[in-house]
């Protein structure tokens, strides 16, 4: 928000601090001079009217972003399923809106009320391009309790959705699972292979295998939908990255493959990655 052309203000939180602070060493090495002051106003506007301004500025946002889905939704009300041209053209509608809502996620700093109702409109268009029976659901649905102390097959130097997989099934599947590599299945070993060719826990129609996990073990709440779509994007080069954090992850894993050797080592670091990850989406889900 500016105020009369010459101040911008931000909440005072740490991640706000933070970014003034990017801000203003950029312009320090450029050869500029800037200053980061805590105010508080005293005379004819107010915190509550600064805070008032955000929130509408955020609320107009959200609420446009909500009406363009619900214009979408009404384009595509045809009967279930649809038909594969629609799905197309709904996708292509979806990855423009996911794309603006990363925008106005990125400064909407005090998390106003319209978000969520933007977040539900933008989930009704997902689920119209991945429409499920609830036959289909539970043929397919796998028992945690028949996967528990297992060893995990995977192929060599993991990458970010056989990173993304270890880490979800240690957290949610499996907390003693052991993870071994190979390009081959052993046929006299009980192992549980995944992101692996021609295997079931591998990657399905659209899906990789993060998605696939998720999907047969029942693992749905925001905070994974949400690595689940930066890992989708990222493992099939997607043209566009919806999330910020997206470009950051992929640099990261491509670091830790360039500087580990060892595979055992290399998936360590990507679990740890990923769990931090989840611990800051949870975190952030929990606080709207």
């Amino acid at each position: 928000m500016a105020v009369k052309k010459s101040v911008y203000v931000l909440p005072n939180s740490s991640e706000t601090r933070e970014d003034f602070e990017w801000i203003r060493s950029e312009i320090v090495a450029q050869g500029g001079e800037a200053l980061v002051f805590e105010a508080q106003a005293t005379d004819d506007l107010s915190s509550a009217e600064i805070r008032a301004a955000l929130e509408g500025a955020r609320q107009s946002d959200w609420l446009e972003l909500t009406e363009k889905c619900r214009e979408v939704l009404e384009v595509h009300q045809a009967p279930e399923p649809l038909p594969e041209e629609s799905v197309a053209e709904l996708r292509r509608d979806l990855k423009s809106l996911r794309s603006r809502a990363a925008q106005i996620d990125k400064i909407d700093h005090l998390r106003v009320s319209g978000r969520k109702h933007a977040m539900a409109a933008l989930k009704h268009l997902e689920r119209l391009v991945t429409p499920s029976s609830d036959a289909a659901e539970s043929s397919t649905r796998r028992r945690v309790e028949d996967y528990k102390s297992r060893v995990w097959l995977t192929r060599p130097r993991p990458g970010v959705d056989r990173m993304a997989s270890a880490w979800l099934i240690r957290r949610f599947i499996d907390p003693e699972a052991r993870f071994r590599f190979g390009e081959k299945i052993p046929q006299r070993e009980d192992v549980v292979p995944f992101d692996m060719f021609g295997v079931e826990l591998g990657h399905r129609g659209e899906q990789v295998t993060f998605e696939t996990l998720m999907h047969d073990f029942g693992l749905s709440d925001p905070a994974l939908e949400r690595i689940a779509r930066i890992v989708h994007e990222l493992d099939l080069r997607a043209e566009e990255i919806t999330d910020a954090e997206g470009p950051t992850l992929d640099r990261l894993i491509e670091g830790l493959r360039a500087s580990v050797d060892r595979d055992e080592l290399l998936l360590d670091h990507g679990i740890a990655i990923f769990e931090a990850l989840y611990a800051s989406f949870s975190s952030f889900s929990n606080a709207e």
